[in-house]
């Protein structure tokens, strides 16, 4: 089982009181190399990592700040937030802050030119907004439930912040739905007004689990993409009547990721569970694959589209491999990756750092290691 969904079991479990509580974490360390022109740089967390994020904010003191949430299968989980100091060439913690149950992703706030609040958000049982700074890195800014009728709490599997529209964050969950929620961010820094948010919009887009959500800039990043029960479909939030069906996998596995290009939103990357392959789709050519990747020697567990180039997409998996592919030939085959960097144990999640477009993250086990290319 891919461990996309195994986390979402997770979660159910540990909702219901069924999971047993494991053990206190081992101390934590960071690299203990002073180079300041190394090509990888690596921090070891005093937990398990599943996700982490890259900040985008434009501010030099706030270069190279990644945000990693823990993997623990208890109530009790950690989000921490590290930045990396370039003179002693190494990673240096800026605190921690409880979270409840592991999060199935982190992100900071699409803020490439710094006009908005440092927030983070995180899913996992809900949708939370936390905004940086204090002792423990961050407090919580805004939580937004939208099961106020029950006290069964669906987990969110995924979701994604508009890069457009900041306004915008999209969730998917198990519970077969997407919601789009409008989040008032406030304004300049300097204005310190809390954040609020509502819904906009629910879709009950499939019959079975949601897997992750993301925005496109199609239309002003008004088309939305959704995946589940082997089947990827696209929504305009304008006319959430229709939607068209953009991939189905012949045998209804589940596709547990999807990535759209942010540099040409004709295509977009997923992949199924428990599959070696990452499927390269073209929406004007709906249903049928343009590139299938297949090198890895074990099964996905995630990808990142380069931010800067259209043609180049990062794939990591089960194999311990994170490799870069060009992919500038297609409709030819893609036969081979053009780098391929070996870690040390299977790769959870891989990012391509937006403000950095030279350095890619990945983590496994306890480590993040950050990869420049």
């Amino acid at each position: 089982m891919a461990i996309t969904q195994h986390l979402s079991h997770v979660m159910q479990q540990l909702m219901s009181n069924e999971i047993t509580q494991v053990g206190s974490s081992q101390p934590s360390g960071v690299s203990n190399s002073n180079s300041k022109y190394k090509e990888v740089y690596k921090y070891e967390a005093p937990h398990a990592l599943y996700s982490t994020g890259w900040s985008q904010h434009p501010d030099p003191a706030k270069k190279f700040r990644l945000a990693l949430a823990s993997f623990i299968e208890e109530y009790n989980n950690k989000i921490s937030i590290v930045k990396l100091d370039e003179d002693i060439g190494e990673f240096v913690d800026y605190g921690s802050f409880d979270h409840p149950y592991p999060a199935t992703k982190v992100m900071w706030i699409p803020d490439q030119k710094g006009i908005y609040p440092d927030l983070i958000a995180t899913t996992g049982d809900y949708l939370r907004l936390w905004r940086v700074g204090g002792a423990d890195g961050a407090q919580i800014e805004v939580f937004l439930n939208n099961n106020r009728s029950s006290e069964y709490c669906a987990p969110l599997t995924s979701f994604d912040w508009n890069d457009v529209d900041v306004g915008l964050i999209g969730t998917s969950s198990i519970d077969t739905t997407c919601t789009i929620w409008q989040v008032e961010t406030g304004q300049a820094i300097s204005v310190a007004r809390s954040t609020e948010g509502t819904v906009k919009t629910q879709l009950i887009a499939h019959d079975k689990e949601v897997f992750d959500i993301a925005f496109t800039r199609m239309a002003s990043g008004r088309e939305i993409f959704a995946r589940a029960d082997g089947s990827l479909r696209m929504f305009d939030l304008r006319h959430l009547e229709h939607s068209t069906i953009m991939f189905e996998e012949p045998s209804h596995a589940p596709l547990l990721r999807l990535e759209c290009n942010k540099q040409d939103c004709n295509y977009i990357a997923t992949f199924v569970q428990d599959s070696a392959e990452v499927i390269i789709l073209d929406v004007r050519i709906p249903c049928t694959p343009v590139a299938k990747l297949d090198n890895h020697r074990g099964r996905v567990n995630g990808m990142a589209w380069a931010p800067h180039s259209s043609c180049h997409i990062c794939t990591a998996g089960g194999d311990s491999q994170a490799l870069i592919w060009d992919i500038h030939t297609m409709p030819r085959p893609v036969d081979d990756p053009i780098l391929a960097y070996q870690a040390n144990g299977e790769i959870n999640q891989v990012h391509w750092a937006a403000a950095f477009p030279d350095w890619i993250s990945i983590c496994y086990k306890n480590m993040l290691e950050i990869l420049r290319v």
